[in-house]
């Protein structure tokens, strides 16, 4: 349900932009009395739907091919990512719970194994993050040849 609610904000902050982007093209040609309205593409429409940005353009700068290998290497590094995650999660974390679990239930136990735990956690933000923003994002920006990224070189 988390990825759901994530994903709705993802469509309603996208929709906002497209809204936002059109609205005042569109009064403004009726507002001018043009014989022509600028209503973009479904096509266009649909490709900003994927790219990975909130920003709504009618085009985006486009690498001229697609690099596979980039790809893989990307995606290679999410599923990395998500079994160390597994790895941290079971290694660190679980034991710590399990040995709480055992004993009587004192204050200072539960201090100690949140303390213990927070490390661990963090680490696994990191490559949550590292998976998602870094890695999964740009292997679907390279897939639609998104050029924005490379804005820095």
């Amino acid at each position: 349900s988390d990825i759901l609610s994530v994903l709705q904000v993802r469509l309603v902050m996208k929709a906002h932009s497209f809204v936002r982007e059109n609205v005042p093209r569109v009064l403004s040609s009726v507002k001018d009395k043009s014989s022509t309205v600028p209503i973009p593409r479904i096509s266009q429409y649909l490709y900003f739907l994927f790219a990975p940005t909130l920003i709504y353009r009618d085009n985006y700068p486009r690498n001229p091919t697609i690099r596979w290998g980039y790809v893989a290497t990307k995606f290679a590094q999410v599923l990395g990512s998500l079994f160390y995650a597994y790895y941290i999660f079971v290694r660190l974390c679980i034991p710590q719970f399990r040995n709480s679990s055992q004993e009587t239930f004192n204050l200072r136990g539960l201090v100690l194994c949140i303390f213990n735990s927070i490390l661990p956690g963090v680490l696994i933000l990191f490559l949550v993050f590292f998976a998602f923003l870094h890695c999964w994002l740009n292997a679907f920006a390279e897939m639609l040849r998104f050029a924005d990224r490379m804005f820095y070189k």
